[in-house]
């Protein structure tokens, strides 16, 4: 029996009062509208995604662009209501909020979701991809399948292709960073996510875990001095206006799951959830096109707001990570599997 509760509808769902309770929180909500001659129209189905990405990310781009594809197939039957730039809560918030069923959909960096599927960080592990063409085989394949099964397993609905968070670079506000020995003790933002917060210890830094929302006043008011993130980040989110100096230092991809309450979306008929899906992924897909372009242009825009860019050799980055015991650590946490799958894509890490 569908777990979609119409207005005025009086028949009990046969399960405990807590189970019909959590059902018609999680589900979609579906209203009935009458047409002339007083038959009842399809009913429409509202979802909400949320994101943290500021307005105008190419995240927020696809999920909008996903919402009008989604009204348009279904012939308005499925309303998609995209809350951009922690509107409805911080990342942390939000995927709470899926979990209870309080929004239907999020998109969220792997970085926060690895808190609650710690598998599902293993795509950030330091220097780990050397370029794009290996993130796509290595996320479109056995990797990004490995970690979608461990997604589910925390009940929750994934689409099977990934977002593009960008390669990520070290930004300051007081000094360059162009070799190891300038990370020593620098006051650096990092996302909630233990693997963020090892990696810039192993480095030496002095990593403080922040959600995106409260990032720019803690650059702002120097509670940390720098941040990591990838450039359509750090331009969107106007971090060019508390920062100075970018290092390209591309030492981690990350990218944006999109994830639902599995109890939300098995409660749409079949043929709308089928085109949800399909909206979404090619959303998604499209994204990381638009990423792409982006990162192409966006040194020359950041430099014209007065950012200054230097290119880092990484090799010796990668070299302390091996000797502070970063790779061996997270690959006892991460398992053999999930290691294995890893290495077949990156090369030998540890």
């Amino acid at each position: 029996m569908s777990n979609v509760i119409h207005p005025g509808d009086t028949t009990m769902i046969s399960q405990s009062r807590r189970g019909f309770v959590k059902a018609a929180i999680a589900a979609p909500v579906a209203l009935c509208a009458s047409i002339p001659g007083g038959v009842l129209a399809a009913p429409v189905y509202s979802l909400k995604l949320g994101t943290d990405a500021p307005v105008g990310h190419p995240v927020n781009n696809a999920m909008n662009a996903a919402a009008a594809a989604i009204k348009k197939a279904t012939n308005g039957q499925v309303q998609l209501q995209v809350f951009a730039n922690n509107q409805l809560g911080s990342s942390t918030d939000m995927l709470g909020q899926v979990r209870a069923g309080g929004i239907q959909l999020l998109s969220i960096p792997t970085s926060i979701l690895s808190a609650l599927v710690p598998a599902a960080g293993i795509c950030g592990i330091g220097f780990a991809f050397h370029d794009y063409d290996t993130v796509w085989k290595a996320m479109d394949g056995d990797l990004g399948a490995y970690i979608r099964s461990q997604i589910a397993k925390s009940n929750l609905y994934t689409i099977d292709r990934i977002m593009d968070n960008g390669f990520r670079q070290i930004s300051t506000s007081t000094r360059p960073v162009k070799e190891v020995a300038d990370m020593k003790g620098l006051k650096i933002r990092v996302p909630v996510s233990p693997l963020w917060t090892s990696l810039f210890s192993a480095l030496q830094a002095a990593p403080t875990s922040i959600n995106f929302s409260e990032l720019y006043s803690a650059l702002q008011t120097r509670i940390v001095d720098g941040q990591e993130n990838a450039l359509p980040i750090i331009n969107a989110g106007r971090l060019y206006e508390v920062q100075k100096y970018i290092s390209v230092t591309n030492h981690m991809w990350d990218g944006y799951w999109i994830v639902g309450n599995a109890t939300a979306l098995s409660a749409l008929p079949a043929d709308l959830r089928a085109t949800v899906e399909q909206q979404l992924r090619n959303a998604a897909v499209s994204q990381r096109t638009e990423i792409a372009s982006l990162n192409s242009s966006l040194q020359a825009q950041l430099q014209s707001s007065g950012m200054v860019f230097n290119n880092v050799n990484t090799g010796p980055f990668r070299e302390s990570l091996v000797k502070a015991g970063f790779y061996d650590t997270w690959k006892s946490k991460f398992g053999k599997e999930a290691w294995g799958t890893l290495e077949r894509y990156s090369g030998t890490l540890s």
